[in-house]
């Protein structure tokens, strides 16, 4: 009976005190809760900064996602399989009006230009050795030509990323100034409620700029996987391009 007793005891101090920490969390969770509008009047003019800047870096991050994973949505592989059905067959014409369906996107502007040099090249009696280069001067023109615009500009995150980051450690240092400018001039109420404010200045803005730092490198990360991505496939297939037009070269 004692053993029995003492195990009763043990298991009601252990859900006594599961029930005393669930409801001290919860405690803490509801007087520590802020909102955002909160955290944004916390933070005052550093707070909005921080804002724009983010808002800039989202309206650039839509227009590259746009650009990107919209305008450049095409299968590669099944692209390139069915201009080659008809380089093969020597059906050049409809291999060139297929890759102008396309020329809104990088890989199909570089397979039209390609085949438009080829088709002229050809046309003026160019063989062999001669019509091999103008080819792939034509591919090497077109890459520089475009490629440059799938990942360039995307180093504007990390700046923009920085820069909120950079608000929020200046908001910070504000706000420590203002807490301990007012303990050096101010009655002690006046103090007091000047300290308070001043140090939610500081943390509020340190919040905001890592807040809206994070998202926009994750953003950037995001792009640039996709622009590299792209870059690949432009890079494996136009090779394969360029070997299959001078396969059907007569020397």
């Amino acid at each position: 009976m004692k053993a029995k007793s003492i195990i009763l005891l043990i298991i009601n101090f252990f859900i006594s005190l599961s029930l005393f920490a669930q409801e001290a969390a919860t405690t803490a969770i509801k007087s520590s809760s802020i909102s955002a509008g909160e955290l944004i009047s916390d933070s005052g003019t550093w707070g909005y900064l921080i804002i724009l800047v983010f808002v800039i870096g989202l309206v650039l991050a839509i227009i590259r996602y746009i650009q990107l994973y919209v305008k450049e949505k095409i299968d590669a592989g099944k692209f390139y399989l069915k201009l080659k059905g008809y380089i093969k067959n020597d059906q050049l014409d409809e291999a060139t009006k297929i890759s102008e369906s396309f020329k809104n996107t990088t890989l199909g502007f570089i397979f039209w230009s390609g085949l438009m040099v080829f088709k002229d090249a050809k046309k003026s009696s160019k063989n062999g050795k001669d019509l091999k280069e103008s080819v792939q001067n034509a591919f090497d023109e077109a890459v520089l030509q475009t490629v440059h615009k799938l990942d360039g500009g995307l180093f504007w995150f990390d700046v923009l990323a920085q820069t909120c980051t950079y608000l929020g450690l200046l908001g910070t240092i504000w706000g420590l100034i203002m807490a301990f400018k007012a303990l050096g001039t101010a009655s002690q109420a006046e103090a007091n409620k000047s300290l308070t404010e001043g140090i939610k200045v500081a943390i509020g803005t340190t919040a905001m700029g890592l807040i809206a730092a994070v998202p926009l490198t994750l953003i950037k990360g995001a792009l640039l996987t996709r622009a590299q991505n792209v870059i690949s496939d432009i890079d494996e297939f136009s090779v394969k391009m360029i070997n299959q037009l001078n396969y059907s070269i007569k020397e």
